[in-house]
């Protein structure tokens, strides 16, 4: 792992996009994950639950985690504090920020956008300026244990997950479906914005997360890419990558506050 110190110096003081240019925070420290190895799981290093910090490589969910804590965290002489970035970064990732096991972590992003819309960092563009709502049904994570270590050994945590999956169950969320979204996105989808491209996977509500970029009157993404294994801006438009995926149905837009 790359030097944190170093690293949050790096992004603090410079940038391949520079905040005047951006206006933009997310932008700012986003950009500067442009290339940065696509690797999943990597969260799942320990066998007790702890904070992880790893630049070297992102998926989608930690690699806007890392941006947001980034232009969350204070800069002080030029710097982000260590200390202060791990507040904050455990502040998104987790329940209330505390850890208390793998299912304090705000696995299913329904989850993580209440977390973060409660605690006052985040705030959910999209239900002002969409009328279209889905109701959540979620089931993915204790229906298919097996694809995660922590809950294919422990029945306790499947339970566990059982109850919050069922707690969130029944709450309605406002999104964009993608034959409403123009190439050149909307007035009210700012630079910056996280996007959470939502799905019609059984169980599930989003498949996958990015940061909102605006390219020649264009809404493209910034985000983690399975497909081309690092972290790039998309070719095409947002629009035409949600269409092209049988999977994703829309968008719910969310803003840093």
């Amino acid at each position: 792992m790359k030097s944190l110190f170093c690293m949050f110096c790096t992004l603090a003081i410079a940038s391949s996009v520079s905040a005047q240019e951006t206006g933009n925070a997310m932008l700012k420290y986003g950009l500067n994950f442009l290339k940065t190895p696509y690797v999943a799981h990597t969260l799942e290093v320990n066998e007790e639950e702890k904070l992880v910090v790893n630049f070297d490589e992102v998926d989608c969910t930690t690699f806007v985690e890392y941006v947001l804590a980034l232009s969350l965290s204070p800069v002080k002489n030029g710097a982000i504090d260590k200390t202060d970035y791990a507040r904050v970064l455990q502040k998104i990732r987790y329940r209330d920020g505390r850890i208390n096991g793998y299912t304090s972590r705000l696995h299913y992003i329904a989850d993580w956008i209440n977390n973060g819309v409660k605690h006052g960092f985040m705030e959910d563009v999209t239900a002002a300026n969409s009328p279209d709502s889905i109701a959540l049904s979620l089931n993915f994570m204790s229906s298919h244990p097996k694809s995660y270590r922590q809950l294919a050994s422990s029945p306790e945590n499947v339970s566990k997950i059982e109850s919050i999956e069922k707690a969130l169950s029944g709450q309605t969320f406002h999104y964009i479906p993608k034959a409403k979204l123009p190439d050149e996105g909307f007035s009210w989808i700012k630079n910056g914005d996280i996007i959470a491209i939502t799905t019609n996977v059984p169980g599930l509500d989003v498949a996958h997360m990015g940061i909102a970029y605006y390219e020649k009157g264009v809404l493209k993404l910034l985000h983690a890419s399975s497909t081309r294994k690092m972290v790039v801006i998309t070719q095409k438009t947002l629009a035409q990558m949600l269409k092209n995926n049988k999977r994703f149905t829309g968008i719910r837009v969310v803003r840093m506050k």
